[in-house]
């Protein structure tokens, strides 16, 4: 414990960086950053995270002793943290989006859900994928997964240096961005194409069959029919996530080496 403190007191300003990246991380990835989880659980994981890795740590430049200076370096280091979150979050955000394409065609889309972390009206299927998406992402340890990229980040990104936002870095942030809505797309494709079957189906059956009532059939048909579909989808969705949060880490890892 001691030698702990003695650390700490010797790489005061090294520690207050670490501190801040881990801090910003936090405030962004789906799983540590909900309001569901207690803010002293927040601070306490901040401040375990940074003490183990202060050791490995090391400033890209001489301290800094002006508090102008020291608080540009936080603000940057807290930039590294929220990119990292910003990606992971990325990932849930197209599974809202996936679920909300489902509700639509589904006929889900007339209820929603309040989400207590964004208090925000979300689609039922959205919350469904969402937390099915959360089981998986910490049965397959992704959340051991963002604390890695934590720690290599700094070897990427070294605490202190020059953040140099470039044409590639903001082409990278974009395109992470833009898989929001093609992940989100690929993932509800399935159910939309069968419900989309089904619509094709009961418009023949209104031309032959005039006399059935096809939109007091239709209803319930289509809902029916896409959870049939997500029920079958759902062992395949799992793998298709495993893919997915490769491909995360991977763009964590492109985003970083370009600043």
């Amino acid at each position: 414990m001691e030698s702990i403190l003695v650390l700490l007191i010797e790489k005061f300003e090294v520690f207050l960086l670490v501190l801040v990246r881990c801090s910003a991380i936090f405030l962004m990835t789906p799983i540590f950053g909900r309001r569901n989880v207690p803010a002293v659980f927040k601070v306490g994981l901040a401040l375990m995270l940074s003490i183990v890795l202060l050791p490995a740590v090391e400033l890209s430049s001489g301290p800094e002793t002006g508090f102008l200076q020291l608080a540009l370096l936080a603000a940057k280091e807290a930039a590294v943290g929220l990119i990292i979150g910003f990606v992971t979050y990325v990932v849930f955000t197209a599974i809202y989006f996936a679920g909300q394409i489902i509700d639509m065609k589904t006929g889900f889309g007339i209820v929603n859900v309040l989400d207590p972390q964004t208090n925000t009206q979300i689609p039922i299927m959205g919350n469904f994928l969402y937390i099915f998406t959360l089981i998986v992402f910490i049965t397959m340890d992704g959340h051991l997964m963002l604390i890695k990229a934590l720690a290599e980040s700094f070897t990427i990104v070294p605490a202190g240096h020059h953040l140099q936002v470039t044409a590639e870095t903001v082409a990278e942030l974009v395109s992470t961005l833009h898989s929001t809505f093609v992940i989100g797309f690929k993932i509800s494709a399935p159910v939309v194409a069968a419900v989309f079957l089904t619509d094709v189906a009961l418009g023949i059956l209104a031309r032959t069959m005039p006399q059935m009532n096809v939109f007091m059939v239709g209803m319930p048909l289509k809902i029916m029919i896409g959870m049939f579909t997500l029920m079958i989808m759902i062992p395949v969705f799992a793998i298709v996530l495993d893919v997915l949060f490769t491909n995360t880490a991977q763009s964590i890892y492109r985003i970083l080496i370009k600043l």
